[in-house]
């Protein structure tokens, strides 16, 4: 144990994960990770499950035990569903909230009452802009990023008086695996992304990253608390329609 800020991150072996415990160990935190999968560029890996709540509470105690505090949480792990809402089993449903939604909880938990004893910490949830829209064939992805944008606003209204900020980031589509997979599937192709994004194009890894780090940094956003910060090239502001998105940029 010494004075290292230390930075954990959930779901850290693939996509944003991984680049986001890149930035977060240039940026000099020690970072820790849980995954399904053995993550090698972590300072202090760990193979669980985030819906574990056992899994869960071994994490916690082994940092806890190693560096004695936790500076940052990113509870990013996540899986998509891709299906009609009346094709969408019970089984399903529950797998999805219990990974994207009832994870963050037990891990929000976990290590926030350190956070709390000590008066200070940053925890960013990865939502989506699907939990600021809806999106058709995904209720169940849908509303655990619903529920997980709620989740960040209640924790911020309980814990911000007690030095510890709660802030989401929603990202976009982001180029990832789990793009990958989606699209395999035949769900979309890349077109019906970028049609859509007014900066038309996909977001990056690196595009999130850099904004959990900045949420993760108590003198850039010191002030930021319950926010819900959209990192989605405009796709949720945008209420026009696809004709009139397409022409504007082309003037």
């Amino acid at each position: 144990m010494g004075d290292e800020r230390v930075a954990v991150i959930t779901g850290a072996a693939h996509g944003i994960g991984r680049r986001t415990a890149e930035v977060l160990a240039e940026e000099g935190y020690v970072v820790a990770a849980i995954d399904l999968t053995a993550v090698d560029t972590v300072a202090f890996p760990f193979v669980g499950d985030v819906s574990d709540e056992r899994d869960v509470t071994r994490f916690a105690a082994a940092v806890e035990a190693r560096y004695g505090r936790v500076d940052v949480l990113v509870n990013n792990a996540g899986i998509a569903s891709i299906a009609p809402a009346e094709a969408t089993t019970a089984t399903q449903w529950r797998r999805v909230l219990d990974v994207n939604l009832t994870g963050p909880f037990l891990l929000c938990q976990a290590f926030g009452r350190g956070m709390l004893a000590g008066r200070a910490g940053s925890i960013v949830n990865i939502a989506s802009v699907a939990g600021l829209l809806g999106v058709a064939d995904r209720v169940a992805y849908n509303a655990s990023k619903h529920g997980l944008i709620g989740l960040t606003r209640t924790l911020a209204a309980e814990w911000g008086g007690r030095g510890v900020r709660v802030n989401a980031v929603c990202p976009g589509w982001v180029k990832t695996e789990m793009d990958v997979e989606s699209q395999s599937s035949g769900a979309y192709v890349d077109g019906d992304i970028t049609d859509q994004v007014p900066m038309a194009r996909f977001a990056q890894p690196d595009d999130i990253a850099r904004a959990v780090a900045f949420l993760a940094d108590p003198t850039k956003s010191g002030f930021i608390n319950g926010t819900a910060l959209s990192v989605d090239g405009g796709w949720a502001a945008d209420g026009s329609w696809q004709s009139l998105r397409l022409e504007t940029r082309h003037r």
